[in-house]
């Protein structure tokens, strides 16, 4: 049975995956600063209390004895340097040396990197894997970051990493800060809620196929050192995505324009996905709509 760590496994896209990984036969390991609660709990999981910032914490467990390491850890936060940047940019680049680290070069058969859409920036839309990344807070500069180190270690040293560049995933279980569950959670509540005019275009991915996309660079032998976009490759404006929610919720009232677009925002990120196409023989199954209402769907049962 394969081993493999995930770490980041208690967290949104993280059960999700540890979910199916264990559903398909695989022997796994969460690494994460909290152990799961009940909801996420999964039978047969390894569940560790880690902080993988710090290396002597790390070095207690054994990283060499896995053959794969999927690296979800970290928390995405757009925060400046100047207010905790320091440390977001720890929990995202210093995480990713650490495991380098520690990994068995001679064991390792796969370590795949959950690098962001924010590395993009400002690019022009729709991003591909060859732009050149334009960081705009700590949070998407170690993201960047990590990216360059991985792939210069697979240039000099073969080391076998893939590095999939999600866009924007949601589905049931996401945290309530996110967007979706407050969109699906002020709805389900009737309430009034400021916006901004909504007018960017976003590309929102299902988390079903995020994790699958995970699963199949996991397996893949002739991906090694890329860079893949992971998202639906489809342009939706803020706005159609608040009305979908607000259609199938049945009430809720968006205050459109009642909030300014945050400074620098890119209006159009969203991505071309032909290369996880080719490489991944991947592709987003689950729609937009169908997407929405099974997240409105569990929002209903479980949302407070």
């Amino acid at each position: 049975m394969e081993k493999i760590l995930v770490v980041g496994g208690t967290g949104f896209i993280g059960y999700h995956l540890v979910k199916m990984l264990t559903l398909n036969g695989w022997d796994v390991t969460s690494f994460s600063l909290n152990l799961p609660t009940k909801d996420r709990f999964i039978k047969g999981v390894r569940y560790l209390r880690v902080d993988v910032t710090d290396v002597d914490e790390v070095k207690r467990y054994a990283i060499k004895d896995f053959d794969y390491i999927v690296n979800l850890g970290g928390y995405i936060n757009h925060k400046p340097f100047s207010d905790g940047g320091i440390k977001i940019f720890d929990q995202h680049f210093v995480v990713v040396k650490n495991l380098v680290d520690l990994a068995s070069r001679q064991k390792l058969k796969r370590f795949v990197q959950i690098g962001s859409s924010d590395e993009y920036g400002d690019a022009k839309s729709p991003q591909k894997e060859d732009m050149r990344e334009a960081p705009f807070s700590p949070y998407s500069l170690a993201k960047a970051h990590a990216t360059s180190f991985l792939q210069m270690l697979y240039k000099t040293e073969k080391f076998p990493v893939i590095i999939l560049r999600l866009f924007l995933t949601y589905g049931p279980g996401q945290g309530s800060e996110r967007f979706f569950p407050q969109i699906i959670v002020g709805c389900l509540k009737g309430k009034n809620f400021p916006t901004s005019q909504a007018r960017q275009l976003r590309d929102f991915c299902y988390v079903e196929d995020t994790v699958s996309a995970i699963h199949l660079a996991l397996l893949s032998d002739h991906s090694n050192g890329e860079v893949i976009n992971i998202a639906s490759g489809k342009a939706k404006t803020i706005r159609e995505v608040i009305e979908l929610v607000v259609k199938h919720v049945g009430r809720g009232s968006p205050q459109f324009g009642m909030v300014p677009y945050r400074e620098g925002e890119n209006m159009g990120l969203f991505a071309d996905i032909q290369k996880a196409k080719k490489l991944l023989r991947w592709k987003p199954i689950v729609s937009l709509d169908d997407g929405i209402k099974r997240t409105i769907d569990w929002f209903k049962k479980y949302a407070e």
